[in-house]
């Protein structure tokens, strides 16, 4: 484990009114509130659009000094990017492991933040480039990229997040992905994971951190709304679709 709890220090919210964004999200409010601590090294975030989930993924990035675009640590995707509002205000109470990486130079810093909206774009901007990934993702599938990316970037104790990284995904990629995280957990680093995906939401030993219009709370993989839906919806897919095919 690297970090133990992500939070917002007092000194660091606005004066005055919290209903302003990102404060009038549900989940940034009980953030601000009462932190959220980690208690395993892999953790999914879990919600519907719009939740918030993806907006604590990407500021929980920059705060550990990941760039909110996507890469990898001590690089920038976009050097002249400012953080988000969020990202300025996240800190993070970290282990020991986690306080001497952070700390260490830009080259003993590992981690990456995969985002599935602009990793496209990213293998495009470093392919080629020293310390990366030595085959042509061009040429690959989006599936196939994702996996390589995945192979090549998170294979050390590091910190590592993810936003729904299922976009490019098959059914047996998602599985894949599921090894991979649950090796990289096993072996010292820290996974954080903003996801649709049951498959990847019942990775062993995995915490859960379901996101509503409520704020956030733990949850037991069987109880997710998530994954109530697609056992319903795949048993019997016609109590939904009449909903969304009548006239």
């Amino acid at each position: 484990m690297l970090a133990r709890r992500a939070y917002i220090p007092e000194e660091s919210l606005p004066k005055g009114s919290r209903r302003t964004w990102p404060l009038d999200v549900p989940c940034v409010a009980q953030l601000a509130d009462e932190g959220m601590s980690f208690d395993k090294p892999i953790t999914f975030l879990v919600g519907e659009n719009g939740s918030g989930k993806s907006t604590l993924v990407e500021a929980f990035a920059e705060a550990w000094g990941l760039d909110a675009r996507g890469g990898r640590a001590g690089r920038k995707y976009a050097n002249d990017r400012p953080k988000t509002a969020l990202g300025e205000m996240v800190r993070f109470e970290t282990t020991t492991a986690g306080a001497r990486q952070r700390s260490g130079t830009r080259t003993k810093r590992k981690g990456y933040f995969l985002r599935a909206e602009t990793a496209f774009g990213f293998m495009e901007a470093v392919s080629g480039m020293q310390g990366y990934w030595e085959e042509d993702t061009s040429e690959m599938s989006h599936g196939e990229g994702f996996l390589t990316v995945f192979s090549a970037m998170f294979r050390e104790p590091g910190f590592y997040l993810m936003d729904e990284p299922e976009a490019a995904l098959s059914f047996q990629s998602c599985l894949r992905l599921v090894s991979l995280m649950y090796q990289l957990g096993k072996s010292g680093a820290q996974i954080i994971c903003a996801t649709h995906s049951p498959i990847l939401a019942s990775t062993p030993d995995a915490d859960i951190i379901e996101v509503n219009e409520h704020g956030f709370h733990r949850a037991a993989w069987e109880d997710l709304a998530l994954v109530d839906h697609w056992r319903r919806y795949m048993n019997t897919p016609e109590a939904y679709l009449r909903h969304v095919t009548e006239e």
